[in-house]
């Protein structure tokens, strides 16, 4: 007779995949990816491909080379996700050996350095972008105007929102705010005659569409990106309404990254908390710390940074919020 092997609980069946879940999340990123291919054309397209192809090879080649692993994870969607965030977080007239770079340190260190899928730290393309941000300071804040559809390396470059929301700030002057594009622009991806920022941030609605898309097939839950929004919507509008040298937090949550990192970045399962309460205190720590950044810190932009700081404090938020055991007596 076969012996009766009985696993750890939970034994609940579901339906969700790796592949199911990865895929779905590339779906909820098209309405940002079509916008960039409207508003950057080439470069948005370059930048793109070389970035999901590159991390898609590196993936194979280190499972393959280094791992020695035969059934390698390269197509289960989490290397074209990774190429597509990472890409997002670039601008749009990046040299492609860059991107290249930036594709290796994502999968190489943020990734495959940790076991795979699952098993890393930190979000694999934040990695990425941040290694670049330090290491490419020049290349990485050259802002690209949307609206060039065929340029790519001559470019012509500008401030983005969030660099004049900066200038506002160390000048003392509101006045300067007034270079900034309204809210209703910002948001459909109309960022006027500056720098649009990467590619991923320049049409918040098209980010909004891909959550409720996500919220409706239940592929992540409202928790980290309503407490991130929702928390600097009020510290923002604080600020505002202490000191007008800040912006407006509609203006605050529809420029830059907010957006892309709330829906897409910090959401990620394997580097965020594991139940609502501790996703709740990630979210209102992330959003926190991009205020800060972004008010006082050195780069315009906080909101890598910030998803970061906190990935490293997420195991730290599941021990905090652990839920009690099935049959724990609690002590009174």
């Amino acid at each position: 007779m076969g012996k009766l092997i009985v696993s750890l609980s939970p034994h609940a069946h579901g339906t969700d995949s790796v592949e199911k879940n990865m895929y779905g999340v590339v779906i909820a990123l098209v309405p940002a990816l079509l916008v960039s291919f409207y508003f950057f054309g080439l470069g948005s397209a370059i930048v793109c491909a070389t970035s999901v192809v590159a991390c898609m090879v590196f993936e194979w080649a280190i499972t393959k080379f280094i791992l020695k692993r035969e059934n390698g994870t390269v197509m289960d969607g989490s290397a074209i996700l990774t190429g597509l965030l990472l890409g997002f977080n670039l601008p749009s007239n990046l040299p492609i050996w860059i991107i290249i770079i930036g594709a290796l340190v994502a999968i190489g260190i943020g990734k495959m350095t940790f076991g795979g899928l699952g098993c890393n730290l930190f979000n694999p393309a934040l990695v990425g972008r941040c290694f670049l941000l330090v290491s490419f300071p020049a290349q990485m804040t050259s802002w690209p105007v949307a609206g060039q559809l065929g340029a790519y390396t001559d470019a012509m470059t500008g401030a983005t929102p969030l660099s004049v929301m900066k200038d506002a700030i160390k000048s003392g002057d509101a006045s300067v705010l007034g270079q900034l594009p309204d809210s209703l622009s910002l948001l459909i991806g109309n960022a006027g005659s500056g720098g649009a920022g990467c590619l991923g941030e320049v049409c918040a609605l098209a980010l909004l569409v891909g959550l409720v898309f996500m919220l409706w097939k239940k592929i992540i839950t409202w928790h980290i990106p309503v407490s991130i929004i929702g928390t600097v919507f009020v510290l923002s509008g604080l600020l505002h309404f202490i000191n007008p040298v800040y912006a407006d937090p509609f203006t605050v949550i529809f420029s830059g990254g907010l957006m892309l990192g709330a829906i897409f970045m910090a959401t990620d399962y394997v580097t965020s908390p594991m139940n609502s309460r501790g996703q709740l205190i990630y979210g209102v720590a992330i959003g926190l710390l991009t205020i800060v950044i972004r008010n006082w810190g050195a780069y315009p932009e906080g909101m890598s940074f910030a998803i970061l700081i906190m990935n490293a404090f997420t195991p730290l938020i599941n021990t905090y919020v652990k839920p009690k055991r099935f049959g724990e007596v609690v002590k009174k």
